[in-house]
Parts: structure tokens; sequence; C-alpha cells
């Protein structure tokens, strides 16, 4: 009982940042995790950030929705591909040390961080859509009646989606960190359809690999963390999707690339 009152304001909080950035809450959610819980496996700690994650994701998609960011066309393809890879990945994290995973962790993030600082990209893209042979072009019209037009090549999402899937699941963290840049970066997404598209996919990833956690026994010993966490982020991701409204793109992906910094070089120490 004493855990849900302050893990229940931290999973409000991880959902509120999380979902403003699109990637879920899963990267601050697992460092905070490995420190509190020095004691527990790699496959504990990131079946609760997976299934936090989850209901981050869910309920963030729901307020998306309501704003119609999400590209579900495009959403439900990549979902569907990167659930082999989800999968995969939540089977794995069992397999690997505390201490390597803590290691490899911290790389990734701060990869992911550098990346963003180099290619922030502006918002407005509409002036600026390359269409080749083999790409698709998306249209979102959000609920202020700004349109959003896209073009991106279908294969390169797909094969990605695997990636971030089987990565997302290893690492507990569901995948948006590095999902989001990618929307962004590589396939052309502004931002803001980014992060939504990312969350819708987000559920999608993370509840499968809930799932084999689930069914593995890995969960079992953080029900209590981890239910306490859901109730925070479930009115956190609501705050996020809100405040993202009145946030320029740009300032998304700086926040999200200074957040990543800072835990990835924490966490990597921890491993040294």
């Amino acid at each position: 009982m004493i855990q849900l009152l302050w893990l229940t304001p931290l999973g409000f909080l991880v959902g509120a940042f999380g979902t403003l950035i699109g990637a879920g809450g899963g990267f601050i959610l697992v460092p905070i995790l490995l420190l509190l819980y020095p004691d527990k496996s790699p496959d504990t700690i990131t079946s609760i950030s997976l299934a936090v994650v989850f209901f981050n994701a869910l309920s963030g998609s729901f307020a998306y929705s309501r704003m119609k960011r999400i590209d579900y066309k495009s959403g439900i393809m990549f979902a569907i591909a990167a659930l082999p890879g989800s999968i995969i990945g939540s089977i794995i994290t069992s397999y690997v040390q505390r201490r390597i995973f803590n290691g490899i962790f911290g790389v990734i993030l701060v990869i992911v961080s550098v990346f963003l600082m180099v290619r922030t990209k502006k918002e407005a893209m509409k002036s600026n859509i390359v269409v080749k042979k083999g790409y698709v072009t998306r249209t979102v019209i959000d609920i202020e009646g700004v349109k959003h037009t896209f073009s991106y090549n279908p294969i390169v999402g797909i094969i990605l989606s695997v990636f971030v899937g089987l990565i997302s699941s290893f690492l507990g963290i569901g995948g948006g960190i590095i999902h989001v840049p990618i929307l962004i970066n590589v396939l052309n997404y502004p931002v803001h359809i980014a992060t939504a598209t990312s969350h819708f996919v987000l559920a999608a990833m993370s509840l499968s690999g809930t799932i084999v956690h689930i069914v593995d026994g890995a969960l079992q010993s953080g029900v209590i963390q981890t239910v306490a966490l859901s109730i925070g982020v479930l009115f956190g991701a609501q705050l996020g999707a809100r405040i993202s409204q009145k946030i320029h793109g740009v300032t998304i992906i700086r926040s999200l690339a200074a957040a990543l910094a800072l835990v990835g070089v924490r966490i990597f120490f921890m491993a040294l």
C-alpha cells in the first residue's frame, strides 16, 4: 500500500512526459526501476515497464485519436511488422545478465540522443514532400483542420518496425524513443503525427511483450509495482497529449534527445 503513495505519482509523471514526446515513458521508467530495485532481474524490470508502457500507450492513443493525429493505415502495418520482433525480444531478455543489460541500454540511449540532436528537423514538411517510385503518400487532417501530407517508403518502414519491436521489448522501453526518430527522420513524418502514430504502434508492441512475460512468469514478482504505476500513467498520458498541442515539434524532439542523453549516461555508468 505504501508503494502506491509514490509509485502512482511517479507513473503520472512518466505517462505525461512519455506521451508528450511519443516515447511511452519506458526509457524513463526502466532506469528508475533499475535504481530502485537492484536485486530484480532484467526480465522482471522489463516486464513491469512493458506492462506500464502498454497502459500509457493505450491511454495516450485514445487522447491522440480524439485529436485525429494518428495515421491508422500505416500504424496498423507497422504494428503487425513489429509483433514478431517484440515477442523474440521479450524472450531474449531472460538470458542476459543485469550488468550487460545496463551497458547495452545506456549506449543505445546515448546513440539515439546524438542522432536526434544532429538530425533535428522542423515540423513543417508540407512544402518539401519527397515522392519516389514505390513511395506512398499519406494525408492526415487533425481536429484543428491542419493538413499534414507526407510520403515514405513502406518497405523501409516495415523492416525498421521489425527491428524496433525486437530492441524495444528486449530493453523494456516500448520502442517509442527509437520509433519516433525513425518516423521523423527516415519516413518523413511530421513531428506531431509521428508521436501520435508511434503511441498507437506502441500499444500493440508493448501488449505482445507483456503477454510473453505473463506466460513465462517474469511479471509475477512485479504485479504491485505494475498496478501502482499503471494507475498513474493512465491519467498522465491524457495530460501529456493535451500539452503536446501547445508545444512546437522541434521542442518535443529536443526534449526527447536531452532526456535520452541524461538517462543513457547514468545507466551506462551503472554497468561499469
